[in-house]
């Protein structure tokens, strides 16, 4: 749930206007309050500009009922049409491959159905965890230019016929955001239509990021690194922000990722900062200098997430890797109740490393799809002094335990952070750009492993 934001105060409530009108709209704005005779002195933050591209949340509720298996990208392909079509004559629509409101309303209503757990089954579930109903992320919005006045652009995909661009303007201002008697304002700029008709303005929405300010990007979707619209935006971006936990097809997805740090594109990953405590208490448990030898002993590890998607563990495996220098060479997708990968890594003196990533179905499912639960680094030395075992507060080792040996462990509780929710890790985000070189240190072990796995 979205914190409490500071109250709002509403220059400009949401103003259909063309495309060619949006900056005219926005002067006007501010020439009125400029001056305070509108009753109130207000000024347009300059602080730097956030756009969030946000699909209308279509593929996602039919990835969720099971007609969808293609990326969460809010480009209205064959896949996409073809799954409209199979919901359309499932539910009694006539059968256009396009989608309306009415068809939309249809689709939320049984999804709701669907969150009754005994109507789940393994392959929906996943998509049923990651659909946010709060599709438009105004919440989110409102936050971030609660605490960052800034120019937010939300350009919004739909699946519908391709009607061109319908552009809104507006302006509001938290309340506590005061210089003297003048309030810092936040100005919207709401772009709507197909991913076709988005790129064919690309050079519009790439003259409404502000000259000269830092610009960060919030790609809520599987980026495409052939999309027009994606390659003409993050040219000049200083940040490219994405979150891994919404991922639809994690393995695919982070192949997309680390071929985009490749190319030398700066991205953050919200989901990166979420394993933070589990890299802290690692990295402690081998602090005390008659540990610190034992950590290159270690040769057995695994992990285990909360089964639905494998983007966290998948990010903590490659950051190990990179701190112990890890060479992968070899990744196996077994599948199965616990849905589990094993991957195979070279390491200093041509030793050999097994890892067993396992997603466990769980009752109680968190708010970040793939949490981590517990892991364990071990030894085939039995004389090695490295086993140890990371748990969550909230699941425990009990798996872990269950597998002999764990009176020589070195067991450890992992306390969450409690800032984990995307708006908190989007705000901290949003304080600083450029490269994370630990992030991308990793990634490129965790690409190294996606590569393997595409072979």
């Amino acid at each position: 749930m979205v914190p409490t934001s500071p109250p709002l105060v509403s220059l400009q409530a949401p103003k259909d206007v063309s495309i060619d009108e949006i900056e005219a709209s926005l002067r006007d704005i501010w020439q009125n309050y400029s001056s305070g005779e509108a009753g109130l002195a207000a000024t347009r933050a300059t602080t730097f500009s956030f756009l969030i591209y946000e699909p209308d949340g279509t593929q996602l509720l039919l990835a969720a009922l099971g007609f969808y298996t293609g990326p969460i990208d809010g480009i209205s392909g064959g896949r996409t049409e073809a799954a409209i079509k199979a919901a359309q004559k499932a539910y009694d629509f006539e059968v256009t491959g396009k989608s309306d409101e009415a068809f939309i309303k249809r689709l939320k209503a049984e999804f709701e159905q669907l969150t009754v757990l005994d109507k789940q089954t393994p392959d929906n579930l996943r998509a049923a965890l990651q659909y946010a109903p709060d599709l438009d992320g105004a919440g989110v919005a409102d936050a971030i230019a609660s605490s960052n006045p800034c120019r937010i652009i939300t350009l919004c995909p739909t699946t519908g016929a391709d009607e061109g661009v319908t552009a809104q303007v507006s302006a509001y201002c938290p309340i506590q955001k005061r210089s003297s008697s003048t309030l810092i304002c936040c100005e919207y700029i709401n772009l709507r239509g197909t991913a076709e008709a988005l790129e064919r303005i690309g050079g519009i929405i790439s003259a409404l990021m502000i000259p000269d300010l830092p610009k960060f990007i919030w790609w809520k979707a599987t980026p495409q690194s052939d999309y027009g619209l994606f390659q003409r935006l993050v040219k000049n971006c200083d940040t490219i922000i994405v979150d891994s936990s919404s991922f639809s097809h994690a393995e695919a997805d982070l192949h997309c990722i680390g071929s985009l740090i490749d190319q030398g594109l700066p991205i953050a990953d919200l989901n990166w900062r979420r394993i933070a405590p589990w890299q802290e208490l690692a990295a402690e448990a081998f602090d005390p200098p008659e540990r610190r030898l034992q950590i290159w002993e270690v040769d057995q590890v695994v992990i285990d997430y909360e089964k639905g998607n494998p983007s966290q563990a998948l990010l903590y495996l490659g950051w190990l890797a990179s701190r112990l220098h890890w060479k992968p060479i070899a990744y196996e997708h077994e599948g199965g109740d616990y849905d589990i990968r094993r991957i195979r890594f070279v390491g200093k003196e041509q030793r050999h490393i097994s890892v067993e990533l396992a997603g466990i179905p769980t009752a109680d499912w968190g708010d970040i799809p793939g949490d981590l639960i517990s892991l364990k680094l071990d030894s085939t030395n039995c004389e090695a002094d490295c086993c140890t075992v990371l748990c969550s507060e909230t699941t425990g080792c009990m798996r872990m335990e269950s597998g002999g040996g764990a009176q020589s462990c070195r067991i450890n509780q992992v306390t969450s952070l409690s800032d984990q929710k995307t708006e908190q890790l989007l705000g901290q985000q949003l304080q600083r750009w450029g490269k994370d070189m630990l992030y991308e240190e990793s990634m490129v072990l965790t690409y190294e492993m996606m590569q393997l796995m595409a072979r």
